[in-house]
């Protein structure tokens, strides 16, 4: 075993390498993620978040990730000269395009690029340049962290239809992908358009441009990137009158009778110089305005006038809009001035009404002065109901006027509710017991999931918190907590990320056994990914700590998982060798829950090998100790297995029975995933019996079962296997199977000491 674990090109890493060579992205339906700036109401606040696919009316549906283009800017106004030349840069037809397919726009922070590109990516929709759709992304370019090349390339590919495991797994593959896809798509439908907004460098945007003419591409950014080879259209701030129309178009949106701009030009052009002509910063000081009809534009003038770091002219523009939220803020009653500060602490991109009031400190929701933020513009709605959102730079204003203690102490908050929530919602998505106590709020697995998804986002960011001394010690018991949800829902990514932050905190303070049990579960993660490589090495790296700590339970799970990315790539031998390790040390400890888990692994891989028999022994094995341990769900999975190896071996009506009996498991824990897999190998075991009519029932339940589950592409193939099932001409091919999804993804408990979660194989 030593030689196994020392495997080096010729071993494991250079059959992995040979795997990844000859694997080959596919195709599926879509998968959408991302949000949207609400640009209507007359206030453009903030750069937009996202990822669009736009569709032209009369054209072919094409997929739509959340509602298309983001509304048009209500109130712009003062661009013409601009808009008209950028659409001469965009014009299909055009020479200027032609010789220039891609045009950056650029300009201070807060200048009104996004609002400039959104409207006249509208304008080019309205007269049908392009057909094949709009691409919309926010690449974050001046945030800590800009969305690097291979994340946007993901991001476009998924709203593109590329599912996540299909998805090649370097830029360079993935590059290469979106450049065909794209000329696929102008072939069969036309160009597209490409809005790449708030890049920071030509590197972010490079990759993102298509190899073929009919594509254009529109890029925002504060830097001028003439290195893109584009048409470049620097903006400028707006002009005297330009200024006063936006103050006045604003104002008459929210009231339609308030003439305060016209009653006093004069006094509106020293707003205008106060604010830099900056149309962000306009557009804050109309919201104030409109906030208080009853106040003059002479008393705002006089306000910015003596406010401390008012607008003044920054590279970056940041801190010119940083004095319109000061004086925006310095106006707000304490309760809602303390909310703005906390809303800037909270987890992920948006935060739910629950997790405001536990910022707070209270039961409930501030309601009322989350509305008043929102009516100032300081905050925006969310996605859904009851949930927020601050732009960027609002968040970085709030944090930065926070009191150390003040944020302490809010987030300490923050991280004991999502605690006790995640807890439960963890301990309902495990097996029942007749205590289920510990799963309240929760009614069912359902409603557990559904809040794991909503709040999906915050989790993992709250997790990242453990480089906190003071709040590793909950980040690091969460992260215990989203294990099983994380594994349920595929999220290796978010998988990847928990599991970082674990390890940096375990080995800060020490705790190697934490630390071996976070690199098996990034393992886990990554070999989800089909980052088989990296997986491996984290394997290894969990196996050598738990080695060195004498944790056999520990090493055994280690083991098992190496065994599985062996199997991956084909060494069977050396995969079996490594289980049966692992099934010695479980025996030896006494795990036999982990036990069964190995036993279900090793069947997977003997009867991929053709050695059925020998996997019907180990799956007889398995289940006899998850009837033992009283895991009803992983029973299920391995009732599957056998079912599907009884069918190779041509026991039809035992594996029929084995089906019957995995799908009533699976419908009695609202494993729909689970479900819809059974439902397909029980048509293919009618099919291999020779009864096409219900095999296609069956084939064309489970598509209905992986919709439910949220698994489109798998939909897909069950449907398109029960059109082919029955007599097929020679030389049709057979239908291809989902991918089997029913190795054992590790055993909840029992865990060694110090791991904070499910680790096992």
């Amino acid at each position: 075993m030593a030689e196994l674990l020392a495997a080096g090109p010729s071993g494991v890493a250079g059959a992995v390498a040979r795997a990844m060579e000859r694997s080959a992205p596919g195709s599926g339906a879509s998968w959408y993620g991302g949000d949207h700036t609400d640009f209507r109401d007359g206030v453009f606040l903030r750069e937009v978040i996202g990822v669009q696919v736009v569709v032209q009316e009369g054209g072919t549906a094409v997929p739509e990730a959340m509602t298309g283009l983001p509304p048009r800017p209500g109130g712009f106004t003062g661009r013409d000269r601009e808009t008209e030349d950028l659409l001469r840069a965009l014009d299909p037809d055009g020479a200027q395009s032609a010789a220039a397919p891609v045009a950056s726009v650029s300009g201070l922070g807060g200048i009104g690029k996004t609002a400039l590109a959104v409207e006249t990516a509208h304008l080019a929709r309205e007269r049908g340049w392009f057909p094949g759709g709009i691409l919309f992304i926010d690449l974050h370019g001046y945030d800590r962290e800009p969305v690097t090349a291979d994340r946007s390339l993901r991001t476009l590919l998924h709203a593109l239809g590329i599912p996540p495991e299909h998805m090649p797994t370097t830029t360079d593959e993935r590059a290469a992908l979106y450049r065909s896809t794209l000329a696929v798509r102008a072939g069969e439908r036309g160009g597209m358009l490409v809005l790449a907004d708030n890049a920071s460098s030509a590197e972010q945007v490079r990759p993102l441009l298509p190899g073929d003419f009919r594509h254009r591409v529109l890029v925002t950014s504060r830097d001028r990137l003439p290195q893109l080879g584009a048409r470049l259209l620097p903006l400028d701030e707006l002009g005297t009158r330009e200024a006063y129309e936006l103050l006045d178009r604003a104002l008459r949106i929210a009231d339609p009778h308030d003439g305060r701009v016209g009653d006093d030009p004069g006094t509106t052009g020293r707003l205008a110089s106060l604010c830099g002509h900056l149309p962000l910063a306009l557009q804050i000081a109309a919201a104030l305005l409109a906030a208080d009809p009853a106040k003059p534009v002479s008393e705002l003038v006089a306000e910015l006038a003596e406010a401390h770091d008012r607008l003044d002219h920054l590279d970056d523009g940041e801190r010119s809009v940083r004095a319109a939220f000061e004086l925006s803020y310095r106006r707000l009653p304490p309760e809602q001035a303390r909310l703005l500060r906390l809303l800037a602490l909270a987890p992920g991109p948006e935060v739910s009404d629950e997790v405001v009031a536990a910022l707070v400190g209270a039961d409930r929701p501030p309601v009322r002065d989350q509305h008043a933020l929102a009516r100032a513009h300081l905050v925006e709605r969310g996605h859904t109901r009851g949930s927020w959102r601050l732009h960027d730079l609002v968040r970085v204003f709030g944090a930065g006027v926070v009191a150390r203690a003040e944020g302490d102490a809010a987030r300490a908050r923050v991280l004991r509710h999502y605690l006790e929530r995640a807890r439960a919602a963890d301990a309902r998505l495990k097996p029942r017991t007749e205590d289920d106590e510990g799963t309240r709020p929760f009614r069912s697995r359902e409603e557990a999931l559904a809040w794991f998804d909503a709040e999906r986002a915050g989790l993992v960011a709250a997790v990242q918190w453990a480089t906190d001394r003071q709040l590793a010690a909950d980040a690091v018991r969460l992260a215990g907590a989203l294990g099983e949800y994380l594994d349920w829902r595929r999220r290796f990514d978010d998988s990847v990320t928990v599991c970082g932050a674990v390890c940096a905190a375990a080995r800060r303070a020490g705790d190697e056994a934490a630390e071996a049990a976070a690199w098996n579960r990034t393992g886990t993660a990554l070999r989800g990914n089909r980052r088989l490589r990296e997986a491996y090495d984290a394997h290894r790296r969990a196996h050598d700590l738990y080695d060195a700590l004498g944790h056999d339970n520990g090493r055994a799970m280690a083991l098992s998982n190496l065994g599985a990315i062996l199997g991956d790539v084909g060494q069977v031998d050396d995969a079996v060798d490594a289980f049966r390790l692992a099934l010695g040390l479980f025996r030896r400890t006494g795990d036999r829950h982990s036990e069964a888990g190995v036993w279900n692994n090793l069947a997977l891989i003997l009867r991929k090998s053709g050695r059925v028999d020998e996997a019907l022994d180990a799956l007889r094995s398995a289940l006899g100790l998850y009837r033992e341990t009283g895991d009803r769900p992983r029973e299920g999975r391995a009732r599957h297995n056998y079912a599907v190896a009884l069918n190779a071996r041509g026991r039809t009506a035992e594996a029929v029975t084995a089906c019957l009996d995995s799908l009533d498991i699976c419908e009695e824990f609202e494993d729909w995933h689970g479900a819809a897999r059974t439902l397909y190998a029980l048509g293919l075991v009618h099919e291999t019996a020779g009864d096409a009519e219900r095999a296609r029932v069956r084939m064309t339940q489970a598509a209905d079962a992986y919709e439910r589950a949220g698994s489109p592409k798998e939909a897909e193939q069950a449907r398109r296997a029960a059109r082919l099932t029955g007599p097929a001409p020679t030389g049709t091919p057979a239908p291809a199977a989902p991918p089997d999804r029913t190795a054992d993804s590790g055993p909840p408990g029992p865990r060694p000491p110090g791991v904070p979660g499910n680790a096992g194989p």
